[in-house]
């Protein structure tokens, strides 16, 4: 069975030979740059710099050699620009504060403040002002809020649209070449095409634009999703409209070379609770999701992802009711997210695809023994009956030891009776 076969099985709610594994297909998925470079290492593999592929988080390429070395079933078609609006392309190097050398686009333009810190820009322009930092003693950006004070009277949604926009010819070649390289591989194909996340506060901020204007700061977006409602649904509604016509136009060039499209990273879950109530998840968010859902799939045989950190169990039965296929990361630590009432009450309608070990406890801090018992324990329960892509609770995040990673891997291949 071919690694898109396995998938598209378990993804179909039927029983696979093996639980598919993701380890960088998308930006929740991923690997830090510094534990791509010492699995390489663990691997021998060809001794090369990792390509940052995705800045914000700093997560490293993964490359053909080392998706086979770790028998990974999934290769990601990322978005075009990057988050913090350049291409990955015409690389150069780069060293980085912890002492690795990189190689990123030559777009990845930084200076470094009063205090140390590394500052990024948009677009690679240091005539604009930096929308990213990362501390002293950090291992990827946090954004840097560059709003404007709100003046109510000329508060318009097209503000908050600037980034929305018709699809290029460029961006169309490169998914179509994308597309269509992976379609001959063996693996299945996850795209993230962008424009489809309604509200994901790592977009509402904008760092991938030089003068961002309306709402922007997280805070006040929040906020303005009670008190401005109003707006809020006029963005979503015009997002919509543009995100449907360029779906039109990419599922024309892409076609069936794609398995599955990472729609939305909005996260609607704390570690204890929620950040709407699910009556206004229904009401503000739902009819923009089940827009996008219900055209693709009537007009693609593309699953949907969608992506939710946190205690989002009062949710998961709108996100099943909005149309999505796939819920991930599954953060089984999370209050109300336990693996095995997750499956009983869910598993026959949504895919899992994710929660097969903690990222903030386990796998960083644990033990080979305790990441191979967690890991073993999660696959008996999600892979019943199939809906289930074994991946980690989010990225795997730097100095998280190689011999951890390992151990998830090894794992995987021991329930899998490989």
């Amino acid at each position: 069975m071919t690694s898109r076969e396995r998938v598209k099985l378990s993804l179909d709610h039927k029983t696979p030979d093996a639980v598919p594994l993701d380890l960088g297909s998308t930006a929740v998925t991923g690997i830090h740059v510094s534990c791509v470079a010492e699995l390489r290492n663990h691997f021998g593999l060809e001794h090369r710099p990792v390509k940052v592929h995705e800045p914000y988080q700093m997560l490293g390429l993964v490359e053909e050699d080392l998706l086979d070395a770790m028998e990974v079933d999934f290769v990601g078609i990322p978005a075009h620009d990057t988050l913090f609006g350049f291409p990955n392309d015409h690389w150069k190097e780069f060293h980085l504060p912890w002492n690795q050398d990189v190689l990123v686009s030559t777009k990845f333009i930084t200076s470094h403040d009063t205090n140390g810190d590394l500052l990024i820009y948009p677009k690679g322009d240091e005539h604009a002002l930096p929308s990213g930092r990362m501390p002293v003693g950090g291992f990827f950006f946090d954004t840097i809020v560059r709003q404007e004070p709100i003046d109510e009277d000329r508060l318009d949604p097209a503000d908050n649209l600037e980034e929305f926009s018709s699809i290029s010819d460029a961006d169309l070649t490169y998914f179509e070449t994308q597309a269509h390289h992976y379609a001959t591989g063996h693996r299945a194909v996850v795209a993230t095409f962008g424009g489809t996340a309604f509200g994901d506060i790592a977009l509402v901020p904008a760092p991938f634009l030089k003068h961002p204007k309306g709402i922007r700061d997280i805070a006040e977006w929040y906020m303005s999703t009670v008190t401005r409602r109003e707006y809020i649904h006029e963005v979503f509604s015009r997002q919509t409209d543009i995100a449907l016509e360029n779906l039109r136009w990419i599922s024309k060039v892409v076609r069936d070379a794609v398995d599955v499209v990472f729609v939305c990273g909005t996260d609607f879950g704390t570690q204890t609770s929620q950040f709407c109530s699910p009556s206004t998840f229904s009401e503000l968010y739902a009819p923009y999701y089940r827009r996008v859902n219900d055209w693709i799939h009537r007009n693609t045989s593309w699953k949907t992802f969608k992506h939710s950190c946190g205690a989002v169990e009062p949710l998961i039965q709108r996100f099943i009711d909005a149309g999505f296929d796939i819920l991930n990361p599954v953060q089984c630590s999370a209050v109300g997210m336990d693996p095995r009432r997750l499956k009983d009450r869910y598993g026959d309608r949504i895919t899992f695809w994710g929660g097969v070990v903690d990222t903030q406890r386990t796998l960083p801090f644990g033990t080979p023994e305790e990441v191979r018992t967690e890991v073993l324990n999660r696959c008996s329960i999600f892979s019943q009956n199939g809906g289930y892509v074994a991946n980690p609770v989010h990225n795997i995040q730097a100095r998280t030891p190689v011999e951890n990673i390992v151990a998830l891997l090894d794992a995987i291949r021991e329930f899998n009776g490989k």
